[in-house]
């Protein structure tokens, strides 16, 4: 049998309207039935679309030209943003962005997650400038052999040049050119990740809001850099504020940014930040939220859904350095928290101390090896707090924490898919979901954080 013609070939251009955002933030929009994903594109676009790519079920275009544009759109602020891969909403109103993650939010829940349920109006701390507490910047040579630093462009490895980010603190480019002027002054050799030759690789910048505390981290292949003194001088004369410089080695053929081995070559090995009236040591491995405010945002809605009263006992897996279980921890009876990760724990022991909080005890474990050992000790905890990666929980860890049998699962996503999928499971293990809450954490980027309160269905006694 004949098979029917595609509607579409590539190298056509095609008038279409935009009806929709995917997760990754293209425009979808369609034609003659078949969907086409345009990169820049902005709910209500009336477009002239130039087709790239064509599949079986879908295909990809470019925006030709804007017919007529959306009552959304509005002029990107960045000069950057048509080539860079970090922000995908700069050229549509910060309104019409909270909406659309909220509906990303809820359609994920009622789609994947088979759940009646709507999401209430996104929460948002209001600033989408300057903030971000950290930076990675990858360093390369463009073809000219100019040094490059900046962002991934997107869907590549090709170095967009931007020293002076909007959602990063303005004190980090002034760092960056300090950096940039050593290397070419003494020689530092740019690393080439298709050959592995070369020393330089990433540039790594950390602040700490409450405290005003800089971090300044060089990547490098090499522990043999030259005039690493000289360095130090030029960027604690460029900020006073700067208590931390290190030299991060990572030898290795690998798109992981950070190595294993760390040397401090100025000052201390980590800064200090605030979280909900905390005070939290900050390596340059260890996890703290990128954005305090929209933390703190997350953080109080997820004690809310966790209804702390003095009597329970918390368990928080997955707790890296310990900061929502610690959050939580003066209205506990006792925190324990859970992470695989061994310099995390050792981390959130070190936060436990210096905030004078007692109750709470660390181990590493991964999340399902420790749920079922806690398990087998007869631990029962009132409540869990569950903040995996964005690959979610395993079945497991999802068996282990029902079998525990808690009133209440408190589960903080960065990714609204795999949340859904986890609510489904929980839900065929008598757990439903009760609240839910959508944060932007990352304004004019794709992602967004959520908070689902689920409460356990059944209440007759574990193991009947």
């Amino acid at each position: 049998m004949k098979k029917s013609a595609l509607p579409l070939k590539k190298n056509d251009n095609v008038e279409l309207t935009v009806t929709a955002l995917t997760a990754q933030g293209s425009g979808v929009g369609r034609y003659a039935g078949m969907a086409v994903f345009v990169d820049g594109a902005a709910v209500g676009d009336r477009l002239l679309v130039h087709i790239i790519l064509v599949k079986a079920s879908y295909a990809v275009g470019i925006i030709q030209k804007i017919l007529t544009p959306s009552d959304t759109r509005i002029a990107p602020a960045c000069p950057v943003f048509s080539q860079c891969g970090g922000c995908a909403y700069c050229h549509i109103r910060y309104d019409a962005e909270l909406e659309a993650k909220r509906r990303r939010v809820e359609d994920a829940l009622q789609r994947i997650g088979g759940l009646d349920i709507s999401v209430p109006a996104i929460l948002s701390p209001g600033e989408t400038r300057r903030y971000r507490n950290k930076a990675q910047f990858p360093v390369g040579l463009s073809r000219n052999g100019r040094t490059e630093i900046g962002f991934y462009a997107r869907r590549s490895h090709r170095i967009v040049d931007c020293r002076d980010c909007a959602l990063q603190p303005a004190e980090f480019a002034p760092l960056l050119n300090v950096i940039a002027r050593w290397a070419a002054e003494y020689g530092v050799s740019i690393y080439d990740e298709t050959t592995g030759r070369g020393a330089l690789r990433h540039i790594y910048l950390r602040k700490g809001f409450a405290t005003g505390q800089l971090m300044v981290c060089l990547v490098a292949a090499t522990d043999r850099l030259p005039r690493l003194d000289m360095l130090c001088d030029r960027l604690t004369a460029e900020n006073k504020n700067i208590v931390s410089i290190l030299l991060n080695i990572n030898p290795g053929r690998t798109n992981v940014v950070l190595g294993d081995r760390c040397v401090t070559i100025f000052g201390a090995d980590a800064i200090e930040d605030e979280l909900r009236g905390l005070r939290f040591r900050i390596a340059p491995q260890s996890f703290f939220q990128v954005n305090p405010a929209g933390a703190e945002l997350l953080y109080r809605k997820a004690a809310d859904f966790a209804a702390l009263t003095g009597h329970e006992t918390l368990l928080d897996l997955y707790c890296g350095t310990g900061t929502i279980g610690l959050s939580m921890a003066a209205k506990a009876k006792q925190v324990i928290g859970v992470e695989v990760v061994p310099e995390a724990i050792e981390d959130a022991k070190e936060n436990a101390a210096r905030n004078g909080i007692t109750n709470a005890r660390f181990f590493c474990a991964d999340a399902s090896g420790a749920a079922a050992a806690l398990l087998q000790e007869g631990l029962r905890p009132d409540v869990v707090v569950l903040d995996p990666p964005r690959k979610g929980c395993s079945p497991d860890v999802i068996d282990a924490v029902a079998q525990m049998g808690p009133d209440r699962v408190v589960y903080v996503s960065c990714d609204p898919a795999t949340l859904a999928r986890d609510c489904k499971a929980f839900g065929e293990k008598d757990y439903h979901v009760s609240d839910t809450v959508a944060v932007d954490m990352f304004p004019r980027t794709v992602h967004v954080e959520s908070v689902v309160k689920l409460i356990r269905q059944c209440i007759a006694p574990v193991g009947a």
